[in-house]
């Protein structure tokens, strides 16, 4: 088998299995197991997946630059959203993370909303000027371009100082195995920082991230207390997933 005909192959097994587990793979090619991994570093070095332990998961599609998320799953980042929004009760403290998916949950607050809400994206807090009573805090720091969010050592010792009801957590990958990841490690730790000073941190996964993963782990399922998502409940890996998943319809 030529190998670009090996790398159709992985590529569309990752289209529908969601994985590939190297070493099954290979014996049911019967290629070598260091061809496919081979193949994999290949295809991984080309943005076209993550790899893992024994395989490779698909790369997710959320790591595309801000202003590319915001033409990726609009429909179902709103629905996302409005689940999400939900959550924030009136006289509560929540934690809104940066990205494109908090940006939609700002505008599916309702306007009369008395709440606090603390960020770490100018975006967001800029999105909530016309929130009357909503007091805004707006955690400073490195500004990550990437997903327009501040980060780094500032930001970190910012938060260390917040007490909140809730964290609305983004995500560009939610997978049962290797949990929930992101693509930059310094986003990650700034991530984990916010879900310290919650009590409870729910992730916002649209539907491309379910089954993907990135480079960089953030937290277990464990670490928190759902997942809303617009994906399909008959979808295999929600099914696998071992925590609460919101389902916005």
């Amino acid at each position: 088998m030529l190998a670009a005909q090996r790398r159709d192959l992985l590529l569309g097994r990752l289209r529908t299995d969601g994985r590939i587990v190297a070493k099954d793979l290979a014996a049911e090619l019967g290629l070598s197991e260091d061809s496919i991994r081979r193949d994999l570093r290949d295809l991984a070095a080309a943005g076209l997946c993550q790899r893992v332990y024994g395989g490779a998961l698909p790369v997710s599609a959320a790591i595309v630059d801000y202003v590319g998320r915001q033409e990726v799953e609009v429909s179902g980042k709103q629905r996302v959203a409005v689940a999400a929004a939900a959550l924030i009760e009136p006289g509560s403290t929540a934690i809104l993370d940066g990205g494109t998916t908090a940006l939609a949950v700002v505008r599916a607050l309702p306007l009369d909303l008395r709440a606090t809400v603390v960020t770490h994206s100018p975006t967001v807090a800029s999105a909530l000027v016309g929130h009357q009573d909503v007091e805004v805090y707006l955690i400073g720091g490195r500004l990550f371009k990437h997903s327009m969010v501040a980060c780094g050592a500032a930001a970190v010792e910012a938060a260390r100082g917040l007490h909140a009801d809730l964290f609305l957590l983004g995500v560009t990958g939610v997978h049962p195995e290797v949990g929930l990841t992101t693509g930059d490690a310094d986003e990650a730790a700034m991530k984990r920082a916010l879900a310290r000073q919650a009590a409870d941190t729910y992730v916002l996964a649209s539907s491309e991230k379910i089954g993907a993963a990135s480079r960089f782990a953030v937290l277990p399922l464990a670490d928190v207390a759902g997942i809303i998502t617009d994906a399909s409940p008959d979808n295999p890996t929600v099914r696998a997933l071992d925590v609460r998943v919101i389902h916005a319809p």
